[in-house]
């Protein structure tokens, strides 16, 4: 990723990064602070998942960022009036000045730290924000419609940049020297710690710093694309163009790169293995999920390759070659159309199960043990993925090709619930 301004387009030239009052849970009015957090919208499993946080506490964020009620319109309602309500109650309020939030999770041995900020929108004409994924409309239409209805950026995206000496070091002095806004560990064992920075010598070292990069959406490719939708829907020069996000030095903080599985609860195991057969070999992937995986990874060593769980571990790869090359475009770059994702559902998906591309027949699931748990209630299929190498993910974007969408799962991801944005807070 370039450490220079970004040759693109005649517009934004680099990262613009804005102080902002932020929004964030007060002591004393929750039960805890990890009670009230929550994984990002798109990666919490539903419905089971979703309860289990509404219950774990009454000012769950996800009462925010997954309204439940019967049609759209009424979740989005819904969303505000409670927004409006822990405003009111004094559940929620912003931060007396504006800040840049140091941001720090640690999984165990992995550390990764970043700034939290209100990001100036770019267009990708700029080259500013490198997407490296496809979206779909029907997220950007709902998460558009949930910011509109609350007027309020409930959760940040993570992209990464690379090489920020000056911003490294503001971040390093602040989680070494200062006492945090906030320290909890949530259920999944990270702990998390968060810092405000209103110092403008350091705002300005990190607005100079930052100006001179470009950053790889790691995580939110559907809430940048509705932060740009709702950006062109307003007038210029005003609180939407800029959209909350945590930027991480992925030079000094490597990511993880996962994979996002599928779920197709319409196709029982048996019927896909079935209909796989002379796309690819057939074969046992072993008894137990830990052992499908490590078959799983040894395979994909040497091409395309899935496990498919819900009855039993069984492993596809050595794709027909001649079937991949008629079901795969071939107007795209070389490593584009050797992505598991890829060949997943141009061969697989749309030519030898004929499963249509919408919600109700794919679901994507971030975690191994949901997807294989879920298809197994359902009587569906998992379709188990190896993740990409990032470097693979990095080049494709640099060439402004976009993967599959939901090809990727980096991490560790922000929590949600931690400090949001009014869009009405000056």
């Amino acid at each position: 990723m370039s450490n220079s301004s970004p040759a693109g387009g005649s517009g934004q030239r680099g990262l613009r990064l804005a102080p902002f009052r932020g929004l964030r849970y007060v002591r004393g009015r929750v039960g805890s602070l990890a009670a009230v957090t929550s994984p990002p919208y798109d990666v919490v499993v539903r419905p089971d998942g979703q309860r289990h946080l509404e219950t774990a506490d009454p000012y769950n964020v996800v009462r925010l960022i997954l309204p439940d009620a019967a049609t759209a319109d009424a979740r989005n309602r819904k969303a505000a009036r409670t927004l409006a309500r822990w405003l009111d109650e004094g559940v929620l309020a912003a931060d007396p000045h504006p800040a840049v939030y140091v941001y720090e999770q640690r999984d165990g041995d992995h550390l990764q730290r970043g700034v939290i900020g209100a990001l100036r929108l770019s267009g990708p004409e700029d080259g500013v924000v490198l997407p490296h994924e496809d979206v779909m409309p029907g997220p950007v239409a709902d998460r558009a419609a949930l910011m509109t209805a609350t007027r309020a950026n409930l959760e940040p995206l993570l992209l990464t940049y690379r090489d920020g000496e000056a911003t490294a070091r503001v971040i390093d002095r602040t989680a070494a020297g200062a006492e945090p806004l906030l320290a909890t560990t949530t259920e999944d064992g990270v702990r998390h710690r968060l810092w405000a920075v209103t110092d403008p010598a350091d705002l300005a070292a990190i607005d100079a710093d930052l100006s001179t990069r470009q950053a790889l959406i790691a995580d939110g490719h559907h809430r940048w694309a509705t932060y740009r939708r709702l950006q062109a829907e307003h007038r210029p020069d005003g609180p939407w163009d800029y959209g909350l996000v945590l930027l991480v030095d992925s030079a000094r903080y490597p990511l993880r790169v996962r994979a996002i599985h599928r779920v197709l609860p319409g196709l029982p195991v048996a019927a896909a293995l079935e209909a796989a057969r002379g796309a690819f070999r057939v074969r046992p992937a072993g008894d137990t999920l830990d052992a499908a995986l490590a078959a799983l990874g040894k395979a994909a060593a040497d091409g395309n390759a899935f496990v498919l769980a819900g009855d039993g571990y069984h492993l596809l790869d050595r794709p027909d070659p001649a079937r991949v090359a008629a079901a795969v475009p071939a107007d795209r770059p070389e490593p584009w159309r050797r992505l598991d994702a890829t060949v997943l559902h141009h061969l697989l998906l749309d030519r030898v199960w004929r499963v249509p591309d919408a919600p109700e027949h794919i679901r994507y699931i971030h975690d191994t043990g949901a997807a294989v748990e879920l298809a197994e209630r359902l009587g569906g299929t998992a379709v188990l993925m190896h993740p990409v190498d990032e470097q693979v993910v990095l080049e494709l974007a640099r060439e402004g090709v976009m993967m599959p969408r939901k090809s990727t799962s980096f991490g560790p991801k922000p929590a949600s619930g931690l400090v949001m944005r009014g869009l009405d807070l000056s």
